[in-house]
């Protein structure tokens, strides 16, 4: 499979078990606070980096670039965990999903590319996916979940961004910065858990196994996922391909949450796929021209300082 394809796939796979996260995060925090949900999501993401790193981190210990952006990674992170977990306690799954499906317009806001009208016309069609998708599940006035959503969805846009500054160019491991912010997260929802560590004596096994979902798929996986594949490619075309979120929240909450897919479902999540693909063909084009124009520009360079030593 050529390379480009497998960042694809790796990304997609992303965007489904974050996509499938807010049905889990929220029955999770139906039994337990959100702090603790956090907690024991990060350490027990934590615990599964530290022993993976053991049996194939290979020599060396963490480098002090790993460590000093993982934190700097971990604190954004745990910011948008935090805005997207309290957010979904306080609206629907589905609500959550297609609100944070915004981060696709706002990474390449953020990330300043100069991308031709006609990515934002592909933009507009997953917006207007988003819409129908919107109206097919009676989406309420928007409330403090809701808000809380359009905050994670600004904030995750700026943490994709950040990701490929602080790596590129850098020999920055994923699994060496993932196992940073993973105990980074941990520290920071430590003390707010405490109050309702004991609760976890009372939990019964489906919040367990969603708790480790939550800490295995959408926490390690992802975290590893995400970074060795925007470090590989751009995070535009990152944001586009995460940015198919809502259509597995909406498949996930059909198929598991008892929500009822309608025409105009199926209409809106036809509408985010094809955006995003197109989005995508435009992202690969634009930056496919700049690498050749940069090529074209080095035998330019070459000659003219050739001639101006002669």
């Amino acid at each position: 499979m050529p390379t480009n394809r497998r960042i694809d796939v790796v990304l997609l796979a992303v965007a489904v078990v974050w996509g499938s996260s807010y049905l889990t995060a929220k029955t999770a925090t139906d039994a337990l606070p959100v702090p603790t949900v956090l907690f024991v999501r990060y350490a027990v993401a934590a615990l599964a980096c530290a022993a993976v790193l053991r049996r194939f981190g290979g020599a060396g210990g963490l480098t002090r670039d790993e460590k000093v952006h993982g934190s700097l990674l971990g604190l954004t992170q745990a910011a948008v965990l935090v805005l997207e977990t309290y957010g979904v306690a306080h609206t629907s799954a589905g609500n959550a999903g297609l609100i944070i499906s915004l981060t696709l317009v706002l990474t390449p806001v953020l990330d300043r590319v100069g991308l031709p009208g006609r990515f934002f016309l592909a933009a507009g069609v997953c917006l207007a996916g988003v819409a129908v998708l919107v109206s097919g599940n009676g989406l309420r006035a928007p409330g403090v979940g809701d808000l809380l959503m359009l905050a994670a969805a600004v904030v995750r846009a700026g943490h994709v961004v950040l990701v490929g500054r602080v790596t590129a160019g850098r020999a920055l491991r994923p699994l060496h910065l993932t196992a940073v912010q993973c105990a980074v997260g941990a520290a920071l929802f430590l003390l707010p858990a405490v109050p309702g560590l004991p609760a976890l004596n009372r939990t019964g096994a489906v919040t367990w196994a969603q708790l480790l979902y939550l800490s295995l798929f959408c926490g390690l996986f992802a975290f590893i996922a995400q970074t060795w594949a925007v470090q590989r490619t751009s995070a535009t075309r990152a944001g586009l391909l995460l940015g198919t979120e809502p259509v597995w929240a909406l498949l996930v909450g059909t198929a598991l949450g008892g929500e009822r897919l309608t025409g105009l479902s199926v209409l809106g999540a036809a509408l985010i796929v094809t955006g995003t693909y197109w989005g995508q063909s435009v992202e690969r084009a634009h930056r496919g021209r700049g690498t050749a124009g940069a090529r074209d520009a080095t035998p330019r360079s070459g000659r003219a300082g050739a001639t101006q030593a002669s």
